[in-house]
């Protein structure tokens, strides 16, 4: 029987040079698939700048290309290898709104500063160190749908990815004059200096909802089979945080898979924190539609073989067919070990990336929450 399973990986410029030459991507795409992996998603859109050449880029901000990038195309680069060897690409637009990371809005805002977003100070929106383009702006909403656009169009992707900057904004936001203006026409007061406050939090999370509805519906009337994939922070705290109503998005059908970025640093906070979305925040979703996004590196952290096999069987317990590990270099640890363990191990039989029809199907065979209660107290008797 074939196995359909998300198996995918990010790609990113960041702590990684796979994508800084041809020779890297090729070499990188055999080793994903000999290792059991069935997906990729490669970064297209950080610090302000595409990783292809992009029409829409030159046209609004005269910049093509990342420039370390120029006079290459990483993207199809990356398409036309992965194809090769039986991986799927859904490109990853891993800035979304951030117009910038510590540069006062960087080039984005220095050419268009009125689309930045405010805080109920008036100053430029920054959280983490990222600057904000106001994702409530509908010439925002436009240019960012207009990238991905061009990315479904131009390029033979399996999809597109969107994740905690995409579609969000920080809850600290909203307070430019636009956003200003269209919450006092529509709800008859000026936003709360609460900014936590429901109303306003939920108003502004609808806007983003909305857009997502606009870009789902958009990238299908392009091509039905492509996958929308997005990967936004943990429902819940994402809501209160980042305007991201996870939740909504697949209550409504505006996304096909959802990789809830669950980077928890031992597997004791990781089961804790999918049990409670299962049981709490995502009570009753489709979970052919959920396959977590998983901490394998980052800094001097990098997760233990064990705990990798474990995070993946507690998964497939809870009825979970898939994960999105971040990010690639962690399987080049130590002499590939990570990747020697799960080509070992739960890797070891190929499994088939779910179409859009595999999805719809098996969201009709879902798993009811008693099921999956079942499931989770059988693997604590079998571990403890």
């Amino acid at each position: 029987m074939t196995i359909i399973e998300t198996r995918g990986v990010w790609l990113t410029t960041t702590d990684s040079e796979v994508l800084r030459s041809q020779e890297r991507i090729a070499s990188a795409m055999d080793f994903l698939a000999e290792t059991g992996f069935n997906v990729v998603f490669p970064v297209v859109w950080g610090k302000g700048a595409t990783l292809y050449p992009s029409q829409v880029m030159q046209q609004t901000f005269g910049i093509e290309i990342d420039p370390s990038f120029l006079g290459r195309d990483p993207l199809a680069e990356v398409v036309a290898v992965a194809h090769r060897v039986g991986l799927k690409v859904i490109p990853w637009f891993e800035y979304g709104f951030a117009s910038s990371y510590n540069m006062n809005g960087g080039q984005l805002l220095a050419k268009k500063p009125e689309w930045a977003a405010r805080d109920c100070k008036g100053n430029l929106l920054k959280k983490n160190g990222f600057e904000w383009l106001n994702s409530l702006n509908p010439e925002v909403q436009n240019f960012m749908l207009s990238l991905i656009l061009e990315v479904a169009r131009n390029y033979e992707v399996d999809g597109i990815q969107g994740d905690d900057r995409l579609p969000a904004l920080p809850c600290e936001g909203g307070y430019d004059q636009i956003t200003v203006e269209r919450y006092r026409q529509q709800v008859g007061k000026h936003p709360p200096q609460n900014y936590k406050d429901y109303q306003w939090l939920k108003w502004r999370a609808d806007i983003l909802t909305k857009f997502l509805a606009r870009l789902y519906q958009s990238v299908k009337a392009i091509n039905p089979n492509l996958i929308v994939s997005m990967a936004p922070n943990i429902p819940g705290w994402g809501f209160q945080e980042y305007l991201q109503d996870s939740r909504t998005w697949l209550e409504r059908g505006l996304v096909d898979i959802l990789h809830p970025q669950i980077y928890r640093r031992n597997i004791f906070s990781y089961r804790c924190t999918l049990e409670q979305l299962l049981h709490k925040e995502l009570a009753g979703i489709e979970l052919a539609r959920l396959a977590p996004g998983i901490l394998m590196k980052i800094g001097s952290y990098q997760i233990s073989g064990n705990e990798l096999v474990q995070a993946i069987e507690f998964n497939r317990a809870c009825g979970i067919s898939g994960e999105v590990f971040f990010f690639y270099e962690g399987l080049r640890e130590n002499n590939n070990a990570l990747a020697k363990v799960l080509q070992r191990g739960p890797y070891a039989q190929a499994a088939t990336f779910p179409s859009v029809a595999d999805l719809n199907r098996l969201s009709e065979n879902r798993i009811g929450l008693s099921s999956i209660w079942q499931r989770l107290i059988r693997l604590f008797h079998t571990i403890f």
